[in-house]
C-alpha cells in the first residue's frame, strides 16, 4: 500500500499543474471535504462560490467572517489553554462561550474588529470624543427585537457576559489575535446606563484596560475591580 503511494505521489510530482487539477477533479467526485456538503447535497464548491456572491461588502460575507472569529477563539485559545474548558450549553444566550477555569465558569461574548471598506475602522470614525489612535468593535446583537415594555434588545446589558474578547484580524491578518476586557468596564450607552454603548474603543496594542492574554483578562475579572475603560 505504501509503495503504492509512494509511486503515486512520483508520478504526481512530475505532472503539471493543470494535469494535478485535472486528477483533483476526478477524486473531488468521490471524496467529500466537509461533512456540510453532504448536509446540504451540494458541493464546498458551490457554496464556497454563494458566499463569493455576496462581495466583500455583503451581509453574508460578514456575517461569516463573524462566525470564523467564534470558530478562530475556540480552536486558537480555547484548545491552547489546558486550564480553560468549554462548557458552552446548547441553547441561545447573550454569551457565545461558558468556560470552566475548575474555580469560575466565565461567560465569553466574542466579536470581530469592525472593518470599513475592508479597512479597520478607527474608534473616532464610530463616536468623535473616542481616540483615533483606537480602532473600534461593534457590541449589538445581530437581531434586533422588542421585550414587553417596548424597548430595543440589540444593545447588550452589563452583567449578560463578562468578559468581550474581540478579533483583531482585520488589523493584523490573523485568526488568532484577540483582544479582552472585562465587560463591566466597557462604556455604557449614555441614554441608559444598565446597557453597553454599541462602539466601544479597542486599542493597538495590550494596555491597562485591554490585553492580549485570555488568562489576564480572567485574573481581571476575578479581581473584581471597578472601572470604566478610558475613551
Amino acid at each position: 500500500m505504501n509503495d503504492l503511494v509512494d509511486k503515486i505521489n512520483d508520478l504526481l510530482n512530475k505532472c503539471s499543474k493543470a494535469q494535478k487539477r485535472t486528477i483533483f477533479d476526478e477524486l473531488r467526485k468521490e471524496f467529500k471535504i466537509h461533512t456540510i456538503e453532504e448536509t446540504l447535497n451540494i458541493s464546498a464548491e458551490i457554496i464556497l462560490e454563494a458566499l463569493s456572491k455576496g462581495g466583500e461588502k455583503g451581509l453574508t460575507l460578514r456575517m461569516l467572517r463573524g462566525v470564523i472569529a467564534e470558530a478562530a477563539f475556540a480552536i486558537e485559545v480555547l484548545s491552547n489553554n489546558a486550564n480553560l474548558r468549554d462548557i458552552t450549553p446548547r441553547g441561545d444566550f447573550p454569551y457565545d462561550y461558558l468556560v470552566s477555569d475548575a474555580k469560575i465558569d466565565i461567560k465569553f461574548q466574542v466579536k470581530l474588529q469592525r472593518s470599513i471598506d475592508n479597512k479597520p475602522m478607527l474608534a473616532n470614525d464610530a463616536k468623535r470624543s473616542f481616540p483615533k489612535d483606537m480602532f473600534v468593535v461593534e457590541t449589538q446583537k445581530t437581531r434586533a427585537g422588542q421585550d414587553s415594555s417596548g424597548q430595543g434588545t440589540r444593545s447588550y446589558k452589563f452583567g449578560e457576559f463578562d468578559i468581550l474578547a474581540v478579533s483583531l484580524q482585520p488589523s493584523s491578518n490573523n485568526w488568532a489575535s484577540f483582544m479582552y476586557t472585562v465587560s463591566d468596564w466597557l462604556v455604557p450607552d449614555e441614554t441608559d446606563k444598565a446597557k453597553i454603548f454599541k462602539f466601544q474603543p479597542v486599542p493597538k496594542v495590550a494596555n491597562q484596560d485591554w490585553t492580549d492574554d485570555v488568562n489576564t483578562a480572567i485574573k481581571w475579572l476575578k479581581s473584581k475591580k471597578k472601572k470604566t475603560i478610558k475613551h
